[in-house]
């Protein structure tokens, strides 16, 4: 082979040594030297030839195990709940969008028109509206599972906003790829994703429960015996209300865990609360049987409700069987929420 055809074929610059190497004591300028890979010696022009292994390395990836001290496990399950609940209020957590912001202060507000009439009528000396508005076994019951407007309006929207995007948007975001790579398990991830949907829900019903009661006892000036009097039925009442927030709160995570977006976990829970109960209703004008109400969500825990505070029941077949329906509601949507958040992957999906 002549010359030119050597020059012909070989657009790179000969290497001088073929003990030149790049290593740590070679600066490095950013340019790329092909003649490493590439020979162009005349004895051997045509043939390729890997580069000579570098006495030293550009690039060093040495991965140490941390050393340091990691928080308890209390205090980063405070990170992530405060991380969802103190988005309401403040910035620098999750952000909560406006609109949710909104709704849950009118429901708030909305929910404590009790405490108002019952103040109002209490003060200007009409007891007969009192009686209507005021503090006593139904309107305990009523405060909580009142049909319209709280558990039509106000509780089930609230627990679809806030539990939408939950875990769904860890899943297509791959948001879970932060939590897991710390030292969280999935228990305490799903268990505080839990909480703090679930605490946003007490604060509504439970807080305005009890502002309901306290105002009543300190404006109007109730003595001893009528708090010992009604206590027990606040009470119950108070566990009703966790009864509601924490059904409401396992279905729709439940919805959010198996959902890539905010949409269908939202959509979905009110489907099912609104959905099952109309049915209910129509099997029951239509055939004058309650017992279809125990696939309702809201009628089995408004059942169970109306036996533990005492108030007359509204349904014809047995309590029991409601509270055999809220403790399975409640089973088959953990066991979802539990199934599903086990497969959640550290990258996004």
């Amino acid at each position: 082979m002549s010359e030119s055809d050597t020059d012909a074929n070989t657009p790179f610059e000969p290497v001088e040594s073929k003990e030149e190497t790049f290593g740590a004591e070679t600066p490095v300028t950013g340019q790329t030297k092909m003649q490493a890979a590439w020979s162009a010696s005349d004895d051997d022009a045509n043939s390729a030839q890997v580069a000579s292994v570098p006495q030293g390395q550009i690039f060093e990836q040495i991965y140490k195990p941390w050393e340091g001290t990691l928080n308890p496990r209390w205090m980063r399950n405070w990170a992530i709940l405060r991380h969802h609940i103190l988005g309401i209020f403040a910035k620098g957590h999750r952000p909560w969008n406006l609109p949710t912001k909104l709704f849950i202060f009118f429901v708030i507000i909305a929910s404590m028109t009790d405490v108002a009439l019952a103040l109002l009528f209490g003060m200007i000396g009409e007891p007969t509206l009192y009686d209507i508005w005021g503090v006593n076994r139904d309107n305990l019951y009523g405060h909580v599972m009142g049909f319209f407007p709280r558990n039509i309006l106000y509780y089930p929207i609230v627990a679809a906003l806030l539990v939408g995007g939950m875990i769904s948007e860890d899943r297509s975001h791959g948001t879970s790829a932060l939590y897991f790579s710390r030292p969280i398990n999935r228990f305490d991830y799903a268990a505080m994703k839990f909480l703090s949907v679930a605490l946003i829900l007490l604060f509504i019903i439970n807080g305005t429960l009890m502002i309901y009661y306290f105002v009543d006892i300190l404006v109007m000036g109730k003595g001893w015996a009528w708090i010992i009097d009604t206590f027990p039925m606040f009470m119950a009442t108070f566990v009703c209300g966790m009864i509601l927030a924490f059904t409401y709160t396992s279905i729709g995570l439940a919805l959010s865990s198996i959902s890539r977006g905010r949409f269908f976990p939202a959509i979905g829970l009110i489907a099912i609360l609104m959905g099952t109960r109309s049915m209910a209703a129509i099997i029951d004008a239509l055939f004058d049987k309650s017992l279809l109400y125990i696939i309702s969500p809201y009628d089995a825990v408004a059942h169970v409700c109306q036996a533990l505070i005492g108030t007359e029941m509204t349904y014809e077949h047995p309590w029991v069987w409601s509270l055999i329906s809220v403790v399975i509601m409640n089973g088959l949507a953990l066991y979802l929420l539990a199934n599903r958040v086990s497969s959640l992957e550290v990258t996004r999906e």
